[in-house]
């Protein structure tokens, strides 16, 4: 399965720090963490790709790429959010979405096939089970916490603490 992983462009504004950036010799204030964790609780099988629209332009080809192009997101990037999610349905690759804008205002993306909310330690290990049994749902919630420091909600076939750095998926990323 091939996964492209899109965060979104933060528009110019005083969250951005886009102007103080260059002074720092930097793309962006804000690295895809999110993403970048989601990608390590993926299978280790599935290709991974990421695009930080701060940093890269999204091409077609990028997403044409994917099977799943999956989203994660704050309010501010609500606007690219609209970009990248109306480009997948046009060239016809699914959209998986998460993360704080999802979670917060989900009724307003009906048109993302996938909504896996709240805690991703949590829903996104049952989406993929229910992903790779061919019987994805579009909602995905919990009530639930994980347990800090811990990731029981995995599974123990999953239950790793990730170190972000040496994660085998992080040397493969352009960070």
């Amino acid at each position: 399965m091939k996964i492209l992983l899109v965060y979104p462009a933060t528009p110019i504004t005083y969250w951005g720090f886009q102007y103080a950036l260059n002074f720092i010799s930097k793309k962006a204030a804000f690295p895809p963490l999110g993403l970048l964790t989601v990608a390590g609780i993926l299978p280790e099988h599935y290709e991974k790709k990421l695009v930080d629209m701060n940093v890269d332009k999204l091409t077609d080809k990028d997403i044409l790429w994917a099977d799943y192009v999956f989203l994660s997101a704050m309010v501010v990037q609500k606007d690219s959010v609209r970009e990248v999610v109306d480009r997948c349905k046009r060239l016809g690759v699914k959209t998986v979405a998460g993360g704080p804008l999802f979670t917060s205002e989900h009724e307003c993306y009906a048109d993302v096939d996938h909504l896996v909310l709240n805690e991703g330690e949590i829903t996104i290990p049952t989406f993929v089970e229910d992903l790779e049994r061919g019987q994805a749902k579009h909602l995905y919630t919990s009530d639930e916490w994980p347990e800090p420091g811990s990731c029981s909600a995995m599974g123990s076939h999953r239950c790793q603490k990730i170190r972000v750095l040496e994660h085998p998926v992080f040397p493969r990323l352009p960070l």
